[in-house]
């Protein structure tokens, strides 16, 4: 998700305003005609006690925003956390049971799959030329592509190949003295 930098900091003020309104609700905040600020003694009173945690705060906060979203998403796949759609946060406990209720449905409706993966598994020696050339016009690569792509095997060939279309494919790679596999 792409934003610029001025909807960023709209956002984080906005969200900011929204989570001091909730910590300290006697509180009034001074805005100029101009600029809108925070008072910073408010986040240094609040300085975790730890110092290694106020190390690291203290370093995410020199980061730009790119660094930022960067940092974000690997903590999301090195914690394994999934994404949740903006405003989702309430809803998702109680949509969580319709949801389980729904996908126990859809399986067996899925049970039948329409795509597959191709891939070549081996080849003959023999017909090595004519696999490469077969490789070549399937996948759009340069000769010198096919050549290793072929030499590389067993790899991946394409992935979403309707069946019909698969079948046919791995038809002509056996002809030709390649097994190609369907998954």
């Amino acid at each position: 998700m792409a934003m610029s930098c001025r909807y960023a900091a709209r956002f984080c003020a906005r969200q900011l305003r929204s989570a001091s309104a909730l910590r300290a609700p006697t509180q009034t905040l001074r805005l100029g005609a101009t600029s809108r600020r925070y008072n910073s003694t408010d986040a240094a009173a609040e300085a975790p006690a730890n110092p290694k945690i106020a190390e690291i705060v203290e370093q995410i906060s020199k980061l730009t925003l790119l660094e930022t979203a960067d940092l974000v998403s690997s903590l999301k796949t090195k914690l394994n956390i999934p994404d949740l759609p903006v405003g989702g946060f309430a809803a998702a406990p109680a949509a969580a049971p319709a949801a389980a209720e729904e996908a126990e449905e859809a399986a067996p409706a899925a049970a039948e799959k329409t795509l597959f993966t191709l891939q070549l598994q081996e080849f003959d020696a023999a017909t090595k030329a004519k696999v490469i050339k077969e490789i070549k016009s399937l996948l759009g690569l340069s000769l010198v592509e096919s050549k290793k792509f072929v030499e590389s095997a067993p790899k991946m060939m394409k992935e979403n190949v309707p069946k019909e279309d698969a079948e046919k494919i791995i038809a002509t790679m056996k002809e030709l003295g390649a097994k190609v596999t369907m998954e």
